[in-house]
Formats: structure tokens, sequence, C-alpha cells
């Protein structure tokens, strides 16, 4: 899963740990996160999600598609 955290945080200015600040995070969270080392939990990428104004897809990228099978 790849995201787009890293891109948008720097558009509006914000440190790591003034956007972990504003969620209620450590920066070390937001820091895994951006680097693919750590999924957020749902509640989290719910917040983020509002924090940007844009949907969780916007922001978490899932290439995953799934084998669906004709009868």
């Amino acid at each position: 899963m790849e995201n787009r955290l890293k891109e948008l945080r720097e558009g509006r200015g914000w440190s790591q740990g003034e956007l972990a600040r504003r969620i209620g995070v450590s920066r070390q969270t937001i820091n895994a996160v951006e680097t693919d080392k750590y999924d957020p939990s749902l509640p989290l990428a719910l917040r983020l999600a509002k924090l940007f104004a844009v949907g969780v897809p916007d922001i978490f990228i899932d290439r995953w598609e799934p084998d669906i099978e004709q009868d």
C-alpha cells in the first residue's frame, strides 16, 4: 500500500511534529506511516482524511484488485 501523507503534509507546510500534534499521535507514528513501515488504524486514517478534507483512498492507495470469477 502506498500513501500520499508526506505530500499532503508538506503541502500545508507542516512538520511531522505539527501533523502529529494536530491528530494526537507521536511524530514517530507519522514518520512510520509516511515511510510505509506502519499501516494506520482505521480511526487514524479517518482523522487524517478529515484533517486534509479528502477521502481515505485519496491518502492511502491500495492497488490490490479482487479476483472476480465469472460463473
